[in-house]
């Protein structure tokens, strides 16, 4: 595939964009699309934009944005994705983000929606500041995308684990991953309906729904992440409503939507072959709940798709195989937190049960240094990125001879992947690794705490670091106390942790990335300097010994 051809050839099928303008969807051919995104280009030529031009964006999932992203190609520029702001993020702090992102990129201009400009610190460098809505002009222009080894966009991560960095990914990069997508979803020329909500400005949402319709001339039904919020049970509806056959989301997103649906009918039958879904941990509970929710309107065990992706290498790396239901692996609990994987001859508090995330995509390799033990996965892809915006040295850290140190950590099993956790979560324990998720996991799933709303923190201590863990509950809950000491047992039992104290924190409270990834990180930062509103914190007098391993501070 060439994937300037692929998104401006003439349309022989007829794929249709349906998008969300905030009161309803807006519907346009993707021919239609095109001739927008030309036109969009020639005003930004006349703004200076070149080829080899940078020009930076917080993306929404406007009509305007869908057209600009083309726009600024086709100009021959590199468009620059930003992050959005995180979730519980001060508006001043995310400025200073910005302002320190903008710096780094020092693009030629810096492109929103008309109703975000309000987000943005003044002055925002030498960068000229537009509104995507205001470049539909009436010029035209002979098209200079960037060639095909060229870097075309640098997609900045929302900082999970970190700091923002910006992911440079080459127009052949982006192409490949287009193929590995259709490829791996199996897709079907004419007979596919594409649905989303997830934000442009993350991987999923850009290439695994927007471009990859666009590029196949599926239909898409693309909503909002403002909208699923409000509403999650909005996704199935859009998907029952306009026949979707294909979608992606994390796995906190389904069980939002599986929980909005309980009381609720959708509008007609699924016809979904597949939901990927990744980006985060995928608990084998929200599965099934999914599917006894979602069953009976059509929803198959074969359509659950749990995957394995990264912004450096373009998005997909692993995915169920079609037509296969996910397949689950249940181990002991206290082997694994010492690295070593046991097969558990059923679940009990003893054990954990990992969710299968397929086996590689095409042309993808995987490796693991150590075989017999958990160990961090090494990635080879044809869609890899060519480095850090920039950054050289921490490009070298991570890519060494065309292979990725992914820092996540797991195994494979039967040619499958399985993760753990990541390296960030590692804790120091009395000398032994214990895996943060692995905790983080078995306290959501304690009566009174809202599922995926928990993470464990290190803090400094006068002898030694203290673990905190951060919880969210649920509408009208108090028993704070016992809760607490629920979440004390169930760490001690899990991997033998002592906790020192319990946080608890209003809905939201939690800093998550716009696809609910939680920001360890930042939980960190924010309540050791005494910013981060506790509802109540209680002291369970534990001093673990523990302290964060070398990667856990990278």
């Amino acid at each position: 595939m060439h994937l300037w051809d692929a998104l401006t050839r003439e349309r022989h099928g007829d794929g249709t964009l349906h998008c969300w303008t905030g009161e309803r969807f807006e519907t346009a051919s993707w021919a239609g699309v095109v001739a927008d995104a030309r036109r969009v280009a020639a005003t930004l030529r006349r703004l200076g934009v070149r080829p080899g031009s940078r020009v930076a964006s917080v993306l929404s999932n406007s009509p305007a944005a869908v057209r600009g992203v083309l726009g600024v190609w086709l100009a021959g520029g590199t468009l620059a994705s930003l992050p959005v702001p995180a979730r519980g993020m001060d508006v001043e702090d995310y400025r200073d983000q910005l302002r320190t992102l903008v710096a780094h990129l020092d693009p030629a201009v810096f492109a929103i929606d008309a109703d975000l400009r309000a987000l943005l610190p003044a002055p925002l460098g030498a960068a000229r500041v537009v509104a995507w809505q205001s470049l539909d002009g009436v010029a035209r222009l002979d098209p200079e995308p960037p060639e095909i080894d060229d870097v075309a966009f640098i997609q900045y991560s929302s900082g999970s684990t970190d700091t923002p960095k910006g992911c440079m990914l080459t127009a052949r990069a982006i192409a490949a991953q287009l193929e590995t997508i259709r490829t791996m979803l199996d897709g079907a020329p004419g007979a596919e309906t594409v649905c989303s909500w997830l934000p442009l400005s993350h991987d999923m949402g850009l290439f695994g729904t927007l471009l990859y319709a666009w590029a196949w001339d599926y239909d898409l039904t693309l909503s909002s992440p403002q909208r699923f919020m409000v509403a999650p049970r909005t996704w199935f509806e859009d998907m029952a409503r306009y026949g979707c056959t294909q979608t992606a989301g994390t796995g906190s997103a389904l069980h939002f939507a599986t929980r909005a649906q309980r009381a609720a009918r959708l509008p007609g039958r699924l016809r979904l072959r597949s939901i990927v879904i990744g980006a985060e941990r995928i608990e084998a509970s929200v599965l099934g709940d999914a599917l006894a929710a979602f069953g009976p309107a059509g929803l198959l065990p074969t359509a659950l798709r749990p995957a394995y992706g990264l912004a450096e290498a373009t998005l997909a790396v692993t995915a169920t195989r079609t037509a296969a239901a996910p397949r689950v692996r249940t181990v002991d609990a206290a082997a694994l937190a010492d690295g070593e994987v046991r097969a558990a001859r059923r679940a009990d508090a003893g054990t954990t049960t990992l969710v299968s995330l397929g086996p590689p995509c095409d042309g993808v390799e995987l490796r693991f240094p150590t075989t017999e033990r958990v160990s961090e996965l090494h990635v080879r892809t044809p869609s890899m990125f060519s480095g850090y915006y920039a950054e050289p040295e921490r490009t070298r850290e991570r890519l060494r001879d065309g292979e990725l140190a992914t820092r996540d950590l797991g195994f494979l099993h039967d040619g499958e992947l399985f993760l753990v956790g990541r390296t960030d979560d590692v804790l120091c324990v009395g000398g032994r690794n214990v895996y943060a998720s692995e905790i983080e996991a078995a306290v959501s799933t304690l009566d009174g705490v809202r599922p995926g709303c928990c993470t464990i923190v290190d803090l400094p201590g006068t002898r030694s670091p203290r673990l905190a863990l951060l919880i969210e509950l649920r509408d009208g809950r108090t028993g704070y106390e016992a809760i607490a000491s629920a979440a004390a047992r169930t760490a001690t039992a899990k991997v033998g942790v002592t906790l020192s104290e319990c946080v608890f924190l209003e809905k939201g409270g939690l800093p998550k990335t716009p696809t609910g990834k939680i920001q360890r990180f930042r939980c960190r930062e924010l309540l050791a300097s005494g910013r981060l509103p506790a509802l109540r914190r209680i002291s369970l007098g534990g001093r673990t010994g523990a302290r964060a391993s070398g990667a856990a501070r990278a």
